[in-house]
C-alpha cells in the first residue's frame, strides 16, 4: 500500500515537473518569437516609470508641511491636515462646480459629437471627400492651446475681431466675450469641440471597420433605409468601444486640461474660470503651498480613480464590455 501511494506521489511529481519545464520552454519560444515587439515596449515602460510611476512618491507631501530646505522625509508629518483645510475653504464649492460644469458639458456635448461625426464620415460613399474632410478636422488637433487661445482672442477681440462684430451685429449687442464670465464656458466647449473632435473620431472609424458588411446588405434586402441601418447595426456593434471610450472619459471629469483653462483666464472671468488644475498651479508655483496644492492633485487624481472604477462598475452591471 505503502509502495503504491509512494509511487502515485512520484507521478504526481514527475508530471508537475514536466508540467512546468515545458511552461518554461513555452515562455522562452514566446519571447524570442515576439523579442522585437517586447523591444519596442521598453521605451514606453521607462517613460511611464520615470514620468509616471517614479513622481507618485512625491505625493507623500500632501500629507506633511513640506520644507524644501528640510526635504521630503525630513518634513514634519501632518496627516490630513491640508485637505481638511482644502475642504473647508471657500474656494472648495466653487472650484467644484466650476471644474463639473465644464465636465459635464464636454461629455454631454464634446463626446456624442465625436460619434456623430465618425458615423457621417463612414457614411461618405465618395472617398476622396472623406479623406479630405478627416484631414480637415484632424489638423487642429496638433495646434497647441497656446495658438487655439491666440486664435480665440483674435477672433472675439473687442470691437475688432471677426466674430465679435458678427454676433453683436446679429443679436444687436455689443458684448466682450473673452471677458463675460457667461461666455467664457461656451468658448471652451468650442474650443474642446474644434480642436479634438476631429482626432477622437479615430477610433471610432477602426470600430465602424470591423462591422460586419452581410449584415448592412441582409438589412438593404429586407427594406432597410440608412438611418434604420445605423440605428439597428451599426451602433449597436461600436457599443463596446464607446462604453470603452465612457469609462475612460469618466476618469478625466476633474481633469478639465491646465493649458487651455489658464490661457483663457482673466481677472473678469475668474469666477466661472479656476478649476482644480489651475487652483494648483496658483497655489503651487506661484504661492508656494507646496503641500496644500499635492494635496489638491492628489484628491482629484483619486475622484478620478474612483469614477473609473464606478463606471466600468455599471458597464459590467448593463452587459457591456468594460476595461477590466
Amino acid at each position: 500500500m505503502t509502495t503504491t501511494l509512494d509511487n502515485a506521489v512520484t507521478a504526481t511529481e514527475t508530471i508537475t515537473v514536466e508540467k512546468r519545464a515545458r511552461r518554461r520552454r513555452g515562455v522562452r519560444v514566446h519571447f524570442t518569437q515576439f523579442k522585437w515587439l517586447y523591444l519596442l515596449l521598453i521605451p514606453g515602460i521607462i517613460y511611464f516609470v520615470l514620468f509616471r510611476y517614479w513622481p507618485m512618491f512625491g505625493a507623500v507631501i500632501a500629507f506633511k508641511d513640506y520644507v524644501p530646505f528640510l526635504g521630503i522625509a525630513d518634513s514634519p508629518w501632518v496627516g490630513f491636515r491640508h485637505f481638511e483645510d482644502f475642504f473647508a475653504s471657500p474656494d472648495f464649492p466653487r472650484l467644484l462646480a466650476n471644474t463639473l460644469i465644464l465636465a459635464l458639458l464636454s461629455l454631454l456635448i464634446a463626446f456624442p459629437l465625436t460619434i456623430i461625426v465618425a458615423l457621417l464620415l463612414n457614411e461618405m460613399r465618395l472617398m476622396v471627400l472623406k479623406r479630405t474632410v478627416q484631414t480637415l478636422i484632424y489638423i487642429p488637433h496638433f495646434l497647441s492651446w497656446t495658438v487655439v487661445a491666440s486664435l480665440t482672442y483674435l477672433l472675439f477681440a473687442l470691437d475688432i475681431g471677426p466674430l465679435f462684430q458678427l454676433i453683436n451685429g446679429m443679436l444687436g449687442t455689443d458684448v466682450n466675450f473673452l471677458a463675460d464670465p457667461a461666455w467664457f464656458r461656451p468658448i471652451i466647449v468650442l474650443q474642446d469641440i474644434w480642436k479634438n473632435t476631429g482626432w477622437g473620431t479615430i477610433i471610432f472609424l477602426a470600430a465602424l471597420a470591423g462591422v460586419d458588411q452581410a449584415q448592412y446588405e441582409a438589412a438593404i434586402i429586407d427594406g432597410a433605409g440608412r438611418f434604420q441601418r445605423v440605428w439597428h447595426i451599426t451602433l449597436p456593434s461600436i457599443m463596446p468601444t464607446v462604453v470603452v471610450m465612457l469609462v475612460l472619459q469618466m476618469g478625466q471629469v476633474l481633469n478639465t486640461g491646465f493649458e487651455q483653462i489658464y490661457l483663457m483666464t482673466n481677472s473678469l472671468n475668474r469666477s466661472v474660470a479656476d478649476v482644480f488644475d489651475t487652483y494648483v498651479y496658483f497655489m503651487g508655483i506661484t504661492q508656494g503651498s507646496y503641500s496644500y496644492s499635492t494635496a489638491v492633485g492628489l484628491f482629484k487624481a483619486v475622484v478620478g480613480v474612483v469614477l473609473i472604477f464606478g463606471a466600468n462598475w455599471l458597464a459590467r452591471r448593463f452587459n457591456q464590455t468594460g476595461i477590466f
